[in-house]
């Protein structure tokens, strides 16, 4: 029995919903009902990739879901990541340098810390040279951490203006 039009435009928003192996499920149980199991022609008649839905058929066939590596192995992590340590030393010499926000609206902190003079002290307190990270990148850590690399506000001195008399 193949689907109506409608049915299939159906079928199409509701796998479109899903992600990962429930997707897989819903695709190869379709595929059970409506293709006799046919990967490829659940490809011509859903427009669903028939790799994906025959791996959908494999695990309901088996019973094992299968479980990509990308989260696990893929891309590149935050240098506070790699390296904890230096993180906690950069936040503490950031803290140093740091006052509020003058408005109090917000949680950033402003720092007179630049980019530069926090890779010196990064050195200063032991840090490993490999470990430190370019130049632009630490500006980008700084200002992930909650620090902003502005001028600091000063306090701005009242105009002088005439006194009554």
């Amino acid at each position: 029995m193949r689907p109506s039009p409608s049915q299939v435009e159906d079928l199409r928003l509701a796998a479109s919903t899903l992600k990962g192996a429930t997707r897989r499920a819903f695709q190869a149980e379709m595929a059970l009902k409506y293709c006799d199991s046919n990967p490829r022609l659940a490809e011509s008649i859903f427009g669903w990739g028939r790799q994906t839905v025959a791996l959908g058929l494999a695990e309901k066939r088996s019973g094992l879901v299968c479980v990509g590596a990308q989260s696990g192995f893929g891309g590149t992590r935050k240098w506070e990541e790699r390296y904890p340590e230096a993180a906690a030393t950069l936040v503490s010499i950031a803290e140093a340098h740091s006052q509020q926000d003058p408005s109090f609206t917000t949680s950033i902190a402003y720092t007179r810390l630049t980019a530069p003079e926090a890779l010196r002290q990064l050195q200063a307190h032991g840090v490993a040279e490999e470990q430190l990270p370019a130049l632009s990148t630490m500006a980008v850590i700084l200002n992930r951490l909650g620090y902003r690399l502005r001028p600091v506000v000063k306090a701005k001195p009242q105009k002088n203006c005439p006194r009554p008399t």
